[in-house]
């Protein structure tokens, strides 16, 4: 029994040391667990232990098996302590961050609030708890329940960081963005050299049409952190709305460099060649696009329209027909058909696209009424129903 007695407390021991703990679990961010050494070290001793349910594990076990990845075997484990005390808040607690990992947020709901009724206000433990019943409420859609978990946990921990990171992600998920922008200069001002804060201040201020002080924040994130995407993205997809396209082409090829596999970037990159008349490159990026989404609607308008550029007007047709048969409510390639059948002469079936586009989205024929090549068009269809009506 020795043995195994030294070898529980090793286990302990590490789980103390690398962060999980050996009582109430605390995860590290984004879901992970151990890795490397300790991992392979934490494997073997789980091994050594023995197979549930022979060796009658306590939280130790059931720890050790949550931060391996072993999900199932640690939920079974606290179900175990459970089944023999019902106030075992800890082990209550960490079944909900089982249901959590093994994508059930309703039940981790329901075990974070039986932990929440057993345990006490002076509880260390309270603000954890409250923190993971905000995130399981996030995972449920329930945005106002989890910033009030949120908040719960900020108001028993003021300076518990990753709940006032959560709470400013969640309110601006909600589009509360003022109050989003001000969670994140809090967040900020407790740890300044966190990207992804500048990033997510950054998005809430691009969703007040705070564009210029959104692109300083997206700066600073990628400042920051050279390898964020996302920042790179967004602050591409400012700068093409505010007109840089030069500037967005080179941080749409960033994010090229770093997600290769981003059928998006290679959009919008076309687009950016598009927008400064380099359609080849335009079509190639739209190509690459397509190799990684090949249902990508938007890809196949986008190039139907490089093509009419490029004066083949044929292959252009193709191109939104493709469109419309990757996603047939895709009214953007209704409304570029009934132009260039307009242009080409087709009259009746511009007006058939043009009427499509008008059901599936209204606004579209106020939208031709501004089109060199639809306005006649409407014209003479109204001239054609006046008549009509005079029978």
């Amino acid at each position: 029994m020795q043995p195994l007695y030294d070898l529980h407390q090793r286990l302990a021991e590490l789980l103390v040391e690398s962060g999980i703990g050996d009582s109430y679990v605390t995860p590290p961010p984004r879901g992970a667990g151990l890795t490397g050494v300790n991992k392979e070290r934490a494997l073997d001793m789980l091994d050594s232990l023995g197979p549930l349910p022979e060796a009658g594990r306590g939280l130790v076990y059931g720890n050790a098996c949550f931060a391996v990845g072993r999900h199932h075997d640690a939920a079974e484990v606290y179900t175990g302590l459970l089944e023999a005390d019902e106030s075992n808040s800890a082990a209550r607690f960490n079944l909900g961050l089982c249901c959590m990992r093994l994508r059930r947020p309703d039940e981790a709901v329901q075990h974070f609030d039986l932990a929440l009724d057993r345990l006490q206000e002076s509880d260390a433990a309270l603000p954890q708890v409250y923190y993971q019943r905000g995130n399981a409420h996030d995972d449920l859609g329930q945005g106002e329940r989890a910033v009030s978990d949120y908040s719960a946990a900020i108001n028993l921990d003021p300076g518990f960081l990753r709940a006032h990171y959560n709470r400013g992600v969640v309110l601006g998920k909600l589009g509360w963005h003022e109050e989003a922008v001000a969670q994140f200069d809090l967040v900020i001002g407790m740890r300044p050299d966190l990207s992804n804060a500048f990033l997510n201040r950054g998005a809430s201020l691009d969703e007040l049409s705070e564009h210029k002080a959104a692109i300083g924040d997206y700066s600073r994130a990628v400042l920051l952190d050279p390898d964020n995407a996302n920042a790179w993205f967004n602050r591409a997809r400012t700068r093409y709305h505010l007109g840089h396209v030069e500037e967005a082409v080179d941080d749409y090829s960033q994010v090229i460099a770093l997600r290769p596999e981003d059928a998006e970037a290679w959009n919008n990159r076309g687009l950016g060649f598009d927008a400064l008349g380099d359609y080849r490159r335009a079509l190639q990026d739209y190509e690459k696009a397509l190799a990684l989404q090949p249902d990508f609607a938007e890809v196949f308008s986008n190039r139907g329209a490089a093509l009419e550029a490029l004066g083949d007007d044929d292959g252009a047709m193709r191109e939104y027909a493709a469109a419309m048969q990757a996603m047939p409510r895709f009214s953007v390639a209704y409304f570029n058909a009934a132009r260039l059948c307009s242009r080409l002469g087709r009259l009746d079936e511009a007006l058939q696209y043009l009427e499509t586009a008008e059901r599936l989205q209204p606004g579209w024929r106020a939208e031709a009424a501004k089109d060199e090549q639809l306005k006649w068009v409407l014209d003479l269809d109204e001239l054609k129903r006046r008549r009509q009506r005079r029978g």
